[in-house]
């Protein structure tokens, strides 16, 4: 791979149009990333930039499929960005092995997955191969500041790539 991780996250920022410098607050009682041996579990990201969530409404309803997949990204690179600030680099991580994508859906709206492609497209843009994850999407009722989108993943790190 020529480009950087760095570089294609970068990339991958300007391309939805943002930049995540600085750092991801989160809102409540927790962390919004745990590390246990080889693996980050990183929290559940909704497409918040600063203090505003830039796609809210239900996908299908207020939101449409484009929306929400952009939505989607900018979920997936907050969730990046965190990595990065734990990490310190995006090359420690050895794969990406599971993400969730939440979709608050219209009665009526069935393309969940269509939505979370997405998040795996910006992920297989910085990772390739190793980007290449298993994935649940899921229709839900409502999501924290009426976000249309939320995404948590699992991340392998290369083994003896830093204290737990």
């Amino acid at each position: 791979m020529d480009a950087s991780r760095k570089a294609l996250f970068q990339q991958a920022a300007a391309q939805v149009g943002h930049s995540f410098e600085g750092e991801m607050r989160i809102g409540g009682n927790y962390v919004p990333a745990v590390r246990n041996g080889d693996e980050v579990y990183v929290s559940g990201q909704i497409p918040r930039i600063d203090n505003t969530v830039m796609v809210v409404g239900r996908v299908g309803a207020e939101t449409s499929l484009e929306q929400a997949r952009h939505g989607a990204q900018i979920c997936t690179l907050r969730a990046l960005a965190i990595l990065e600030q734990m990490l310190g680099d995006l090359q420690r991580i050895k794969r990406i092995l599971r993400i969730n994508v939440y979709v608050q859906s219209a009665a009526d709206f069935t393309q969940q997955s269509e939505v979370a492609d997405g998040a795996s497209a910006v992920l297989y843009s910085i990772f390739a191969d190793a980007g290449v994850h298993t994935r649940t999407s899921v229709g839900v009722y409502q999501l924290p500041k009426n976000a249309s989108v939320e995404v948590d993943m699992i991340v392998a790190l290369h083994p003896g790539s830093g204290n737990d």
